[in-house]
């Protein structure tokens, strides 16, 4: 190899040459580019734990006021699309069999005779255990609704005081404002795993990796050069999805921008680091494409973002730390919606610059084996 080991007019050639590759080869281009945009309108109005547009049956067998009230409340409730009325339990069953309802509601024959003694009445709520988590925050909805009819039920003077629930940061459990920034994690996530993980496997199918092999460039000009452009694009679309998140939603964002870019600039090189260890170890476009999904969709599930880490078992708790999205995600919702302290930032910051050097440490060794 002739000339110095470090080179910034080399550098800056590679530079040119790895952006002019993934904006001009149109499978790169469509894969990096287009699906996180596409991604972020779409998901963020289908990914949601909201229940709307159910069909509830309801087998009511008391002509009394009260179960009367209950049902008219279904009728009137928004998240109900219509209220299927049966005229026995084995129609009821049916209906959740075929999956027609999420739930059914049966009112015995003494419902309203037992509240007007004074007693409590009581029906019975069927949930389809299939859909579990839509079929439990179904339960949810009716109980609340059961609830309002029982404080009509008691007279004010014997009821006990109410309870006040204010939901911090976000008061009207607006489920985007959760979605948004968590995609903007993901979303990045896979953008820049995809460009670096195609980087390496390009120059081998198509054949030039051999002139890179020959050529003066040394191994951390080429490190860096293949770095750059997914620290960049990546960079780029993750603001551009705090900007849509802020100006499109309507996303309150109260924390520090320079701390969430300081922390998206940090994610995406730890991210960089996998890729390129997934691209050194690919032969071809598709197994590099096929290695960065391996590797993210369990990595965006063990996060935090569905399901909390907490819930997980200990050892995958533990793994879960070691995955960049999952402190990314703290810094992101934090900056969002509950003004983070710097304090609480760089908690979840360090750990993202320790796995971005490892990473990227881990990296150079397997580039380096694939260059010798």
């Amino acid at each position: 190899m002739s000339g110095s080991i470090f080179s910034l007019t080399r550098l800056q050639a590679q530079f040119i040459k790895e952006i002019l590759s993934v904006l001009r080869d149109p499978r790169s281009r469509m894969v990096v580019l287009v699906p996180p945009i596409l991604q972020l309108l779409v998901f963020a109005f289908a990914a949601t734990l909201e229940v709307r547009n159910v069909d509830i049956a309801v087998y009511n067998r008391d002509a009394g006021r009260w179960s009367h009230e209950l049902v008219q409340r279904l009728d009137s409730a928004r998240f109900i699309t219509h209220v299927r009325h049966v005229d026995s339990q084995r129609h009821l069953h049916e209906l959740i069999d075929r999956g027609d309802v999420i739930a059914a509601l049966a009112i015995p024959v003494d419902f309203s005779r037992t509240i007007a003694a004074g007693g409590s009445g009581r029906a019975q709520v069927l949930a389809d255990g299939r859909r579990s988590n839509s079929g439990q925050i179904t339960v949810a909805y009716l109980s609340t609704i059961a609830a309002d009819v029982g404080a009509e039920v008691v007279p004010d003077a014997q009821a006990p005081n109410p309870v006040v629930v204010r939901h911090w940061f976000n008061p009207n459990l607006v489920y985007r404002w959760y979605i948004v920034p968590g995609l903007t994690g993901i979303l990045a996530l896979f953008s820049a795993l995809l460009i670096t993980s195609l980087s390496i496997a390009r120059e081998r199918e198509l054949g030039t990796f051999d002139q890179l092999l020959v050529s003066p460039t040394s191994t951390p000009e080429i490190i860096i050069s293949k770095s750059l452009p997914a620290l960049a694009i990546g960079t780029l679309l993750g603001l551009f999805m705090v900007s849509a998140g802020v100006f499109l939603f309507g996303i309150p964002f109260t924390g520090s921008f320079g701390l969430l870019l300081a922390s998206l600039v940090l994610f995406i090189l730890s991210v960089v680091g996998i890729g390129l260890m997934i691209s050194a170890v690919s032969m071809t476009q598709q197994q590099a494409i096929l290695g960065a999904f391996a590797v993210g969709v369990p990595a965006v599930l063990m996060s935090g973002f569905a399901t909390p880490v907490e819930n997980m078992p200990v050892f995958l708790q533990w793994l879960a730390q070691a995955i960049p999205l999952t402190h990314f995600l703290i810094i992101v919702e934090g900056s969002f919606l509950k003004a983070m302290p710097p304090g609480d930032i760089l908690a979840s910051l360090w750990p993202l610059a320790g796995i971005a050097l490892v990473t990227l440490t881990m990296a150079t060794v397997f580039v380096r084996g694939r260059l010798q």
